[in-house]
């Protein structure tokens, strides 16, 4: 499965690719994302908006709803719609594949039943360009919405930074 989910990864852009894996920096602390991702002050300030707004993460991932309660439910959907918004809006997770893929990586297995309805209801929210929402929402299938089980299996494939390597030292 871990070879499928590379394979996924690899059929992104490589501005997709490189929101994944500043996205997962961030939300997963692993590096500092401001000295990792930051080429100019205007990402520099997106990186700190996005951090702020990864700050509800811990919460999202303890409050994943077992049952869907509509008591459970509003807790939990309010806030992963927020944070989804901010993602979508900044146009570099152009479709509903590339959306799960970070969120199941950033919450958790357990989210992939709730990633449908908050992908759409932060997609058509109006805060969003008319035609990002159009490519967005069109970007799901009716698979992928209507779907009545989800696997439970974690993530294995988490896509990190890797320097690049000089022509110099590649062995002849």
């Amino acid at each position: 499965m871990t070879l499928a989910e590379m394979k996924e990864f690899a059929t992104f852009s490589a501005a997709t690719q490189r929101y994944i894996r500043r996205s997962l920096d961030i939300g997963l602390d692993r590096e500092d994302a401001l000295l990792r991702w930051s080429r100019d002050v205007v990402e520099a300030a997106s990186i700190r908006a996005q951090a702020r707004m990864y700050d509800r993460l811990p919460d999202l991932r303890a409050t994943v709803p077992d049952d869907s309660s509509l008591d459970t439910v509003e807790p939990f959907m309010a806030p992963l719609i927020t944070v989804s918004a901010f993602d979508l809006g900044q146009g570099r997770l152009p479709t509903f594949s590339a959306y799960r893929f970070l969120y199941e990586r950033l919450i958790g297995a357990e989210v992939r039943p709730w990633l449908p309805a908050a992908f759409c209801a932060a997609a058509a929210l109006p805060t969003l360009h008319p035609d990002l929402r159009r490519k967005l929402l069109q970007s799901i299938s009716e698979a992928a919405a209507t779907a009545s089980g989800w696997s439970s299996r974690k993530p294995a494939f988490f896509p990190y930074w890797v320097e690049k390597v000089s022509d110099l030292a590649l062995p002849n």
